[in-house]
């Protein structure tokens, strides 16, 4: 890759830049959920010992460019500093200090965090002279947020320019691992792409049926694919406006040799709620009255021949309602087995997306993935094969 990492560069005596991404959950003034913080020590805990002075630069909140109290990163100094074990400096300029004060009166050891950079309407605009005044800041720039290196910001793309410039630890996980999930992988590839709608997923398929040999496809979107082939699916959720992209899908598919993968049987209900009576039945006999909710034990047993002959795989999105009881015994059972063969060291698995780390937590299979991304739309947009600004701005540093 084209891409330096914090070992490329001396930083002994030098002001780094650390694009972080500490968006974390908020409620009453707590973070509830520490677990961006946390992925981000071992870059800052690197910086350190190579003598380099930790200056994190982040958002929090959508401000949209105006100073909005409640959205300041002053409330994740408590989760900040428990993560780091140290006290965490706020460079808070609305006591009337410039940031470059605080990051000057720095000594050996020391963590800055600057203010919401979304505070500043030149942020999101990735406005030059406001790259230009954060390069101003330090000597270094390192990129540890590769979930917001989809934007082309001021803090993700144009400062990238300004500075020597590296990936973080969180960053070089993140890109190593896709790249072996999707770059360079070892074949036979597996794809799992589940949710709710095909439309919102459309570039993901069509890039994906042209890279992997298996495309395995749950949750709604399945019964978009069954209904496009002629299957009535009842009251199930479904695009039925989008048979024809579907049926595209399908022939690209077959014409680069991915073998796609539908429900062959199913589970239907006609409540949906957790515990609600349900029936397994083939794929093509869901009752008018009834909703399909999740994959069968014959599609999961297809699945787990798939898989076991598989050598990466990665994934985005469950095969049924995963949250309600019975519905995610398909999900479960497919989770299952990916950890069962990647900690066999059989397989390269990598997953990615809200509901898909959801439910493997739910599993509790989350350390038994090669990678879990956090990412969101970043990792999405990387699978569907679009340049990211933020890494191309490193790729050409």
């Amino acid at each position: 890759m084209g891409w330096k990492t914090l070992d490329d560069i001396n930083l002994d005596g030098k002001t780094v830049l650390v694009r972080v991404d500490i968006n974390v959950p908020v409620k009453d003034g707590v973070v509830t959920d520490a677990t961006r913080i946390e992925r981000i020590v071992p870059t800052i805990k690197d910086i350190q010992a190579a003598g380099g002075k930790p200056v994190l630069m982040a958002h929090f909140g959508r401000p949209k460019g105006k100073v909005v109290p409640e959205l300041s990163l002053k409330v994740t100094l408590p989760a900040l500093e428990e993560a780091f074990g140290q006290p965490v400096i706020f460079a808070d300029e609305t006591e009337g200090k410039r940031a470059g004060s605080w990051i000057n009166e720095m000594n050996p050891g020391d963590i800055v965090l600057l203010e919401n950079l979304r505070f500043h309407p030149g942020e999101e605009a990735n406005d030059p002279t406001f790259a230009a005044d954060l390069a101003s800041l330090g000597d270094v720039y390192c990129n540890d947020a590769f979930s917001v290196s989809h934007r082309a910001h001021a803090s993700t793309e144009a400062i990238a320019h300004l500075l020597p410039a590296c990936a973080g630890r969180l960053m070089q996980a993140e890109l190593s691992a896709l790249e072996a999930a999707l770059g360079n992988p070892e074949h036979p590839v597996c794809a799992v792409v589940g949710g709710a709608k095909v439309s919102t997923k459309l570039d993901l398929l069509g890039n994906l049926v042209s890279k992997v040999d298996f495309l395995i496809i749950g949750g709604g979107m399945a019964n978009t694919f069954l209904a496009a082939q002629g299957v009535d699916v009842g009251k199930s959720l479904a695009e039925h406006e989008m048979k024809d992209t579907a049926l595209e899908i399908l022939a690209k598919a077959k014409d680069v040799n991915c073998e796609v993968i539908l429900p062959t049987d199913i589970v239907v209900a006609r409540e949906f709620k957790e515990n609600a009576d349900y029936e397994v039945l083939p794929a093509d006999a869901c009752p008018p009255d009834a909703m399909i909710l999740d994959a069968g034990p014959d599609t999961v047993e297809r699945i787990t021949t798939v898989i076991e002959s598989s050598k990466t795989l990665i994934m985005n999105g469950p095969l049924g309602v995963f949250e309600m009881p019975p519905f995610h015994a398909a999900t479960f059972a497919m989770l299952f087995d990916i950890a069962k063969q990647t900690k066999a060291g059989a397989l390269v698995s990598i997953a990615g997306g809200g509901d898909t780390v959801a439910a493997i937590n739910a599993a509790g299979y989350a350390d038994d993935f090669t990678y879990i991304s956090t990412a969101g739309g970043a990792f999405l947009e990387w699978m569907e094969g679009k340049t990211l600004p933020g890494v191309a701005a490193l790729e050409g540093a």
